[in-house]
């Protein structure tokens, strides 16, 4: 059994769509960031850097793990699926997840912060951080021009990328033009399991249709940024 601590958030999604789509049996906790439940001692002795996603393994004498990256990798081998076990597989699936951890992420990140939070539009930041994150869909659109799946075979370089790049709406990223980055978003939504883990903890509503309910959440989200 595995305790999640999450939020519905792109990083806890990477996680929870992996459980799901490995069929591991999970227990969820939801950690309310816009309360600081993540700066909670409790929390922090399960994840030191005081953010989710992190899971309890009570099966590996309550092992914790925090990082999104690094419990994909453990789950992926405990279950030794969508990681391959060859050494030249395993590193190219690695390179793609490390390119989501040290790029996508955090530049889609800082956009969401620029563009989505903060109360001052500084249009030299939200250029630098939408045309950094076009051309990281770039790469990937081009690796995905040659391969079906981002690493070769469906592994979790996709969902970890995949959690964060369909976002992209919410981010103010434009992705005109990218053909083989469309077709591949579209086509993971039927992969096992990857529905049913954007719904953990809970289902989130459109926020997009909504003008009144995106003003509400980056109100509250710019809170949380500027503590």
């Amino acid at each position: 059994m595995i305790d999640l601590y999450t939020s519905p958030t792109p990083n806890g999604h990477k996680v929870s769509c992996l459980l799901e789509a490995l069929a591991m049996d999970y227990e969820t906790h939801f950690v309310n960031l816009l309360e600081g439940e993540q700066h909670k001692p409790d929390f922090l002795k399960i994840s030191p850097n005081g953010r989710i996603p992190a899971i309890v393994d009570i099966e590996a004498n309550h092992l914790s793990i925090f990082e999104s990256g690094a419990i994909m990798i453990y789950l992926a081998e405990k279950a030794n699926q969508l990681i391959p076990t060859d050494p030249a597989g395993r590193a190219k699936v690695m390179e793609w997840l490390m390119f989501q951890m040290g790029g996508i992420g955090p530049m889609m990140g800082q956009a969401n912060v620029f563009f989505r939070y903060f109360p001052e539009k500084l249009q030299p930041a939200i250029d630098r951080y939408h045309n950094e994150c076009r051309r990281l869909f770039e790469v990937v659109n081009t690796q995905l021009s040659t391969h079906e799946w981002i690493a070769g075979d469906y592994s979790i370089a996709d969902i970890a990328n995949w959690c964060w790049i369909r976002t992209y709406k919410w981010s103010g990223v434009n992705i005109d033009g990218l053909e083989h980055l469309n077709k591949w978003m579209k086509k993971m939504y039927s992969q096992p399991g990857i529905s049913k883990g954007l719904d953990v903890p809970f289902k989130v509503e459109k926020l997009l249709d909504d003008e009144g309910k995106v003003k509400e959440f980056s109100k509250n989200a710019s809170k949380m940024v500027k503590k």
